[in-house]
């Protein structure tokens, strides 16, 4: 049975170096100080340099020692009190906050200052989008536990007025 040359190189290919050497970059800089690092050259008119990219696998040689960066001075605390201030931004003046928020959701109810997000998490896709200028409007069919319903969207995406509902 004769072996085809290609299963002969295999074992070699096992024995070869997988580690490439490092590209070498070109430092490109422009006229007004600029500075872009590219692989094949800089473009004309841009000062070329050589840089070396050294980067060892780990592992190999002997470790590195991690910089020791300069003791900060401890300050004296300021005369000023730090204040930290986490509110949600809606977008919508936060006129809900977000107990009233989870409330109308969970009970299917619209209300001035909600987000398109929270009318979808409440009663999901609209059914039709319709819109007239900047205000934008959802549509809902009638369903078996609502009537049909439109919610009008001012043109920051907030609910606007009273929400309208027919029953079929």
């Amino acid at each position: 049975m004769r072996l085809s040359p290609l299963y002969c190189l295999l074992p070699l290919l096992a024995l070869m170096p997988m580690d490439r050497p490092a590209a070498t970059p070109f430092r490109c800089e422009t006229a007004d100080g600029h500075v872009s690092f590219h692989q094949h050259g800089c473009p004309p008119g841009q000062a070329q340099s050589r840089q070396r990219a050294h980067n060892p696998t780990p592992g190999s040689g002997r470790p590195v020692p991690l910089a020791h960066p300069p003791h900060e001075s401890r300050r004296a605390p300021s005369d000023n009190p730090l204040v930290v201030v986490g509110e949600r931004e809606d977008g919508c003046g936060n006129r809900l906050d977000e107990r009233e928020r989870r409330t109308a959701i969970l009970q299917k109810r619209i209300r001035t200052g909600m987000t398109r997000t929270d009318v979808e998490s409440a009663f999901g896709r609209p059914d039709r989008v319709s819109q007239l200028d900047e205000r934008q409007r959802y549509h809902y069919d009638a369903r078996p536990d609502q009537g049909r319903r439109t919610v009008t969207f001012d043109e920051f995406g907030c609910v606007q007025g009273k929400a309208t509902r027919k029953r079929r």
